[in-house]
């Protein structure tokens, strides 16, 4: 039986996000996420039998995301992860028309709700963040039936996949990581959609002048700023963009960069300490 080491690193929500890619990096194969703890775990024999060397390494890379973290660390027997995972993951509405669920949930649809099956791996992106429903809620008042949209850093594919059920014509998936590339496109085909979703890494740069009708973008404060003038460039005039991965204390700073490109705030939603935010440009 395997033994597997339980790394309990303290941190904010935003933080937490931003450790997660560091601890695959080390090796980390499984996450818990609390209000206070990322909880990582990973298989103690890929430590090489140095778990101190692998502790000052730990330390060393968390200091750049979290310099107060606090990390306990124990180890633990191995135990069916998958399963004690999937206990806790159930069904969840979203706005007035989805339904977000995993393939092996069931779900009574008494009320015609639109369904969305997402089987999460390493990808961000499976309903139960407050940027991810913000968005959807958002995307539900501003898809029009045959709109062409582009989700950036489409983690689960959830957000394009959600277009095309509300009728979008079709609909394009960017990410730079792999493991999210491999998982939008099995959701996509989970969902019966492949015919009307491009998954693909994609720059921006790459695609054309005018190309979109709608943008997404579940990101952070700093990349949606670095990435206006390409979102600017590729949406239609008059197009819609659609922001989040924010949060309250970052809206004066995103409002202000919006009006900087020529962008018209339409609409600002709020869950928690996190915003969305809806708006149009003119060119």
């Amino acid at each position: 039986m395997k033994t597997y080491l339980e790394i309990s690193i303290s941190g904010t929500e935003q933080q937490q996000e931003m450790l997660i890619p560091t601890m695959i990096e080390l090796g980390c194969e499984g996450f818990e996420q609390t209000n206070s703890f990322l909880i990582c775990y990973i298989d103690k024999s890929r430590l090489a039998g140095d778990s101190q060397l692998f502790q000052n390494k730990l330390q060393k890379l968390i200091q750049d995301i979290s310099s107060n973290a606090v990390i306990h660390i124990k180890e633990i027997e191995e135990t069916n992860w998958n399963a004690e995972w999937e206990k806790t993951i159930q069904p969840i509405k979203i706005g007035q028309r989805f339904v977000i669920k995993p393939s092996w949930s069931t779900y009574h649809n008494a009320n015609n709700r639109l369904i969305i099956e997402i089987d999460p791996k390493m990808s961000f992106g499976t309903g139960y963040h407050e940027t991810t429903r913000l968005t959807l809620k958002l995307l539900e008042g501003y898809i029009q039936s045959g709109s062409i949209i582009i989700d950036v850093g489409t983690g689960t594919g959830i957000l394009a996949i959600a277009a095309i059920k509300l009728g979008a014509a079709h609909a394009v998936g960017i990410d730079n990581d792999d493991w999210s590339i491999e998982n939008a496109v099995e959701n996509i085909q989970l969902n019966h959609v492949s015919s009307f979703v491009e998954i693909n890494k994609k720059e921006l740069y790459e695609f054309k002048t005018n190309q979109f009708d709608l943008i997404t973008a579940n990101l952070t404060l700093n990349t949606n700023i670095q990435m206006l003038g390409q979102f600017n460039r590729i949406l239609k005039n008059n197009g819609i963009i659609l922001l989040s991965g924010l949060l309250q204390t970052d809206e004066a700073e995103m409002l202000a960069q919006l009006k900087n490109y020529a962008f018209q705030v339409v609409e600002i939603i709020s869950e928690n300490e996190w915003i969305a935010i809806s708006a149009k440009n003119s060119k």
